[in-house]
């Protein structure tokens, strides 16, 4: 049987023209940082932009905007707050500081209501935050949303970019557009990754270096926009 909600999905993104899940092989890699970043930089490019954590394992984009007690409100629908240019919209905003503790079934009807309820209208650019590795909610995210394409975030760490190869493996698999990697938190100069995503087929977008000032920035999008990690990223987002 067809879950009705798969319908309505589609109906709320049909007013998105790019959809692009940022996604790492695994945690700890600066994921939420840059999709955030990234988000906030096509809307002062004048781009109309929705930023949307669904990373039900440790939401954390709220604390990089520092979103306050901005909250949705409920219009035919969950209608996203604008926050520092974006319409942002958060799994945190129904779990608070707790846990989400889902497994299996609960996480996709958990995805499947937050994608069926969220109203976006036009927009240019959708950025997810998605879970990190090949659980099941990166399956239903390729599931749900047919035109998703996704944004790998990795370390330099060899480590990293074996769970890396192991999710584009994944989404080739499912014929899934890959934008490409970001190598985040360079310490040490390395074609590492560079060739090993050659190898891969897998294009490198850019290499981010190692920002002490990021973490000063934290909840206030102004100062982080002025700091290295940023203008990398900026750099950057033209091949995105």
């Amino acid at each position: 049987m067809v879950d009705p909600r798969m319908s309505i999905v589609g109906e709320r993104l049909k007013g998105v023209r790019r959809i692009v899940a940022v996604s790492g092989g695994k945690g700890g890699v600066g994921k939420s940082l840059f999709a955030t970043t990234f988000a906030l930089i096509l809307a002062r490019e004048g781009f109309k932009v929705g930023l949307f954590d669904l990373d039900f394992t440790s939401p954390s984009t709220h604390a990089v905007l520092g979103v306050g007690d901005l909250r949705p409100v409920e219009e035919k629908g969950i209608v996203p707050p604008r926050v520092c240019g974006l319409e942002y919209m958060s799994i945190v905003y129904y779990s608070g500081g707790h846990a989400t503790p889902l497994r299996g079934v609960d996480v996709s009807n958990a995805l499947m209501e937050l994608l069926s309820v969220v109203v976006w209208g036009e927009l240019d650019y959708l950025v997810l935050d998605v879970p990190p590795g090949i659980g099941d909610a990166t399956l239903d995210l390729v599931r749900f949303i047919e035109r998703v394409e996704f944004l790998i975030v990795t370390t330099p760490s060899r480590l990293a970019f074996e769970t890396v190869k192991r999710l584009v493996g994944l989404l080739k698999a499912l014929r899934v557009r890959v934008i490409g990697v970001v190598e985040n938190m360079e310490l040490v100069r390395s074609d590492s990754v560079k060739r090993e995503a050659d190898a891969l087929g897998l294009r490198v977008l850019g290499r981010i270096p190692f920002d002490e000032g990021v973490e000063a920035a934290l909840g206030k999008p102004d100062e982080l926009l002025k700091t290295v990690f940023a203008e990398k990223v900026r750099q950057l987002a033209s091949r995105i």
